[in-house]
Parts: C-alpha cells; structure tokens; sequence
C-alpha cells in the first residue's frame, strides 16, 4: 500500500505568533494520505518541523513518510509506532539537517530491532533463534555507532584550550610559547603535557615557535 501526502508547495514555515493553541501535533494515517492532526494547521505543521528538525515543508512531508514506511508492521503502516518515533526524535532535538536524518536512522534502526527482541522471544527453533541473535546483535551495534556518530557531530565545533601559564616542578622544564590542543585530546591523555615538559625536542620547539 502506498501512503501519500496531499500536495504541497515547498516554502519556509512561518513563526507562530503565540496565539495559536500549544498542543503538541499528532499525524493521523489515512488510506491514501497522512494528516497533521492540530487546532491550527500552520501551528501544527511548524511544531513538527521543530521536532523533527524539518527546514521547510518539503523537508518535513518527506522524513513524515520515511517514518510511516519505517512503522509499518506486517507491511501497513502504524499510527502507535509511528507517534512513538515522532516522539523519541523530539527527545532527542535534532540541531540540523544532517541530525535530523541520523536521528530518523537511529529510531528506524530500535524499531527493527525491538522487532527482532520480539521474534528472538516468540520462537523455539535454534537456527531461527541464531539467525535472530546474529540479526539483533547487528541492530544494536549499528545504533551504537550511530549514538557516537550524534555526539561526535555535535561536538565538531569544540573550542580549543589554550595554555598561557604553566607551573613547572623543580627539575621539570617549561615550554616556551602558547600550546593549544582540544579539551578532548587532553581528556584522552592527560600526561601529554608532562611528557612535553620533560623532552627537550619539545622545548626546543617551543623556543622555535615563540622567535
């Protein structure tokens, strides 16, 4: 069955003006379309685009049926399934385009994969239950990687640290100059500056890039 939108004209979706109710939108399924369920519809529409990190209407209809596909149980689409997706992605609050997508992928990806809890639990059959384990343990490592890849998304533009004063122990030796390095790298390795204070190849470096 093929599930589509009534026709639109992309534009961007205007600002709400505060007077419009507040009630969070519900998408209702239909035979041949989906409808944003809402007591003002341009209200309705814009309050999904913020959740779903949407820029305009073409962008917002389109990710609407790559969710119902993805509901889909038994091959027709699920309103419950559907509204916990929509749901999930506004707890997360996609910043972007790009998140947005990844985001729409993570929440795909726990749905077939709780459908996989759920055959891995209904059957007895060793080799179906081995194919299953195989099927699920793929689902929940690509959802894994898809959680690093958000947070290394989001934490792109991570501002560097730099070190201005430096107290040196007796026996240790400074670095002359500025030593700029990301917070996450000094997080990951914290003796990295004690290493530098000792060798003198990064002494001499330092005296290099102060002249």
């Amino acid at each position: 069955m093929t599930t589509a939108l009534q026709p639109h004209t992309t534009s961007p979706l205007a600002a709400s003006d505060g007077s419009s109710p507040a009630a969070n939108p519900r998408v209702k399924l239909y035979k041949r379309r989906i409808a944003i369920s809402h007591p003002d519809p341009q209200a309705g529409e814009r309050l999904l685009a913020e959740a779903l990190g949407a820029a305009d209407r073409d962008a917002l209809h389109g990710m609407l049926r790559q969710l119902v596909k993805a509901s889909a149980v038994g091959q027709k689409p699920d309103e419950a399934n559907l509204a916990f997706m929509i749901s999930t992605i506004r707890s997360i609050a996609p910043k972007d385009s790009i998140e947005a997508m990844l985001v729409s992928q993570m929440v795909s990806v726990h749905m077939a994969a709780m459908r996989c809890a759920c055959r891995l639990a209904c059957t007895d059959d060793l080799p179906q239950q081995e194919g299953v384990t195989r099927a699920l343990t793929r689902l929940a490592r690509t959802f894994a990687a898809q959680v690093e890849a958000l947070n290394r998304h989001r934490n792109s533009d991570e501002s560097a640290i730099t070190v201005q004063n430096l107290s040196v122990q007796d026996g240790g030796r400074a670095i002359v100059g500025n030593l700029t390095q990301h917070a996450h790298l000094i997080g990951t390795n914290p003796d990295a500056a004690s290493r530098a204070a000792g060798d003198p190849e990064w002494a001499g470096a330092g005296q290099a890039a102060s002249a």
